[in-house]
C-alpha cells in the first residue's frame, strides 16, 4: 500500500506553515498507545463472571452503612461508592475505567476481550457482556458508565444509557454527526443524570489559567486563535481497502459495526485501531484532538455559530478524511469580545512564527494552541499544560504578580464526574451546556471539508447553507439503528 509522504521539516524552515502537498497518502500504522494485550483463557468473554452482586440492598450484602468519618482517612463507605460499567474495556477505555477504580467497577462490555485483558486483570469479579444493551438490560444496579467506543457508537450507547438513567463518561468527540451531538444534548437536558465528556484538560489547572489570564486582559484583546496537530496517526486519505480477512473467533464484528453500513473486517484498517480516519466509524483529526484544544478557547470565548467554516484540504477522498487540513472558522463579535478567526491546522502543518514572539526558538508542540492578541501570545500544548506567554516581559510579570485564581481547581476529570454523581459539585464538560455545543462546533470543520462548500451555520434553521453540507448532518443506519424522535 502507498505511504504518506511525511515531510520533515528542517530546522531553517521550523515556524513557516508549509504548503498543502495535494499528492499525500496515507500510512499503516500500530496503536503507539497499547501493547499487545496478555492472553486471557478461551472462553473466558463468554458470559458473565458473577462473583459481583448488583442491585442488591447494603443488609443483603453484609455491609453496614456508617459514617465516612469513622472508617478513617482512605476508605470509602459502600454507601459512597458508585457501581460503574464500561462500555469499551481496551485501549482508551482500560485508561477510563482504571481511572475509575476508586469506585466498584461492576461489569465491563467489549466486543474483543483479547484486547481488554488488562481490564479483565484488573477487576476479574467484574461481570462480563459483548452487547451494551443486554449489559445494562442484565445489570439494573449499574449507576453510572464510561463509554470508551469509536465515534459512531457514542451516540447510541450514550442515549441508551440516559434513557435508563445511568450518569455518562463518554469519550470525545462526543459524536460522530451534528444530528447525533444535538440528541445526545437534548436527551442529557431533559434528564437528572451527570454527563460529562473525556476531554481531560478541561479538569486541569492549565486550562484554568488561560482562562484567567486571558480574562486579565494579560495578551490584551485576542482576535486570532491558531490550533495545530501532527494526527493523523492513523491511515486515511485513501480508498477502501478490497482484501477479505476472516474475523478472528475473538472479535464480534457485526456489534463493532453497530449502527454502520456492513463492510467486511480489516485488521489493519478499522478494529482494533486505524478507524479514526472513516468517515462511517470516525471524526479524522478534526474530531480526535479539536475536544482538547479548542476547549479554552471554546470556554473563554463561547465560540458558537460561526459565520463562516473554509476548509483547505490535500487530495479529498470519499470514504475517508485527508491527509492534512486547514479549517478557518470566523466567528462574529458579541457584546463581551470582538470578532474571532480561528484556524486550525493538521497532517504537520503549523502555523508560522509570530513578531510577538521573542523567545529562543519557535515552539515545537507537536500539538498545540496559540492566542494571538494586540499585547502578546499565550501558547499551550492541546490540552492547555504549561501555558506561556510572549513577549517575556508578560511571562516576567504574571510570575511577580500572579493572577488571582477565578476557577476551582479540581482533582481532575474521573474524580469530578464521580463525585457529581454522588452530588458533591458539578462536571465541568456536561453534555448539555459545554461538550456537546464544543463538539457541534468542531464538527462543522468537518463539514467544510466533506462537502467542499463554505459553510455558513445557522443554528436557528439547523442549517449549514447549502444542499451539499447539510446532508452530512446525519448518517444513514442499518436496520434496527436509529436516534430518538
Amino acid at each position: 500500500m502507498a505511504r504518506q509522504n511525511r515531510k520533515h521539516v528542517p530546522e531553517e524552515q521550523q515556524g513557516r506553515e508549509e504548503p498543502i502537498d495535494t499528492s499525500c497518502e496515507a500510512p499503516l500504522c500500530e496503536d503507539p498507545l497499547e501493547t499487545a494485550p496478555p492472553q486471557i483463557a478461551a472462553g473466558a468473554a463468554t458470559g458473565p463472571s458473577r462473583r459481583t452482586v448488583l442491585g442488591l440492598g447494603a443488609a443483603a450484602l453484609g455491609w453496614t452503612i456508617v459514617p465516612r468519618r469513622v472508617l478513617g482517612r482512605g476508605y470509602q463507605a459502600p454507601s459512597d461508592t458508585l457501581n460503574i460499567a464500561a462500555i469499551g474495556a481496551g485501549g482508551k477505555g482500560y485508561t477510563d475505567i482504571s481511572s475509575c477504580e476508586h469506585e466498584n467497577v461492576v461489569a465491563l462490555c467489549d466486543i474483543d476481550f483479547k484486547r481488554a485483558a488488562r481490564a479483565v486483570e484488573l477487576f476479574p469479579d467484574a461481570a462480563r457482556y459483548g452487547d451494551f444493551r443486554a449489559m445494562l438490560d442484565a445489570e439494573p444496579g449499574i449507576d453510572a458508565v464510561t463509554i470508551s467506543t469509536p465515534d459512531h457508537l457514542h451516540a447510541f450507547q450514550a442515549l441508551e444509557a440516559i434513557a435508563r438513567g445511568k450518569h455518562v463518561f463518554c469519550q470525545k468527540p462526543l459524536t460522530r454527526t451534528i444530528e447525533e451531538c444535538q440528541a445526545l444534548m437534548k436527551a442529557a437536558a431533559a434528564s437528572d443524570v451527570v454527563t460529562q465528556m473525556g476531554n481531560q484538560g478541561h479538569a486541569d489547572e492549565g486550562t484554568r489559567l488561560i482562562r484567567e489570564w486571558l480574562e486579565a486582559g494579560l495578551i490584551g484583546d485576542v482576535d486570532r486563535i491558531e490550533y495545530w496537530t501532527n494526527r493523523p496517526i492513523w491511515p486515511q486519505a485513501l480508498e477502501r481497502p478490497t482484501e477479505m480477512h476472516a474475523v478472528p473467533a475473538h472479535v464480534d464484528w457485526q456489534s463493532w459495526l453497530g449502527p454502520a453500513p456492513d463492510r467486511p473486517y480489516h485488521p489493519d484498517y478499522y478494529h482494533p485501531f486505524n478507524w479514526r480516519g472513516w468517515w462511517d466509524f470516525g471524526t479524522g483529526a478534526l474530531g480526535d484532538i479539536a475536544c482538547h484544544s479548542m476547549d479554552a478557547g471554546f470556554w473563554t470565548y463561547d465560540l458558537r455559530g460561526p459565520t463562516t467554516v473554509v476548509a483547505e484540504t490535500t487530495k479529498l477522498f470519499e470514504e475517508t478524511a485527508p491527509a492534512a487540513c486547514r479549517i478557518t472558522y470566523e466567528f462574529p463579535a458579541t457584546a463581551s469580545r470582538g470578532p474571532i478567526t480561528v484556524v486550525w491546522r493538521d497532517g504537520e502543518l503549523s502555523p508560522p512564527n509570530h513578531p510577538l514572539f521573542d523567545g529562543d526558538e519557535w515552539p515545537t508542540l507537536v500539538s498545540g494552541q496559540m492566542f494571538v492578541g494586540s499585547k502578546g501570545l499565550l501558547i499551550a500544548d492541546i490540552y492547555g499544560n504549561r501555558p506561556q506567554l510572549y513577549p517575556k516581559a508578560l511571562a516576567e510579570k504574571v510570575e511577580a504578580e500572579p493572577v488571582p485564581e477565578k476557577y476551582p481547581r479540581t482533582e481532575g476529570i474521573y474524580k469530578e464526574w464521580t463525585e457529581a454523581c454522588k452530588g458533591n459539585g458539578k462536571s465541568g464538560s456536561d453534555i448539555a451546556t459545554h461538550a456537546g455545543p464544543l463538539t457541534e462546533m468542531a464538527l462543522l470543520g468537518n463539514l467544510a471539508v466533506r462537502s467542499r462548500e463554505i459553510v455558513r451555520w445557522d443554528a436557528a434553521k439547523n442549517s449549514a447553507g447549502s444542499e451539499a453540507a447539510d446532508r452530512f448532518l446525519k448518517a444513514d443506519y442499518r436496520d434496527g439503528w436509529s436516534l430518538p424522535g
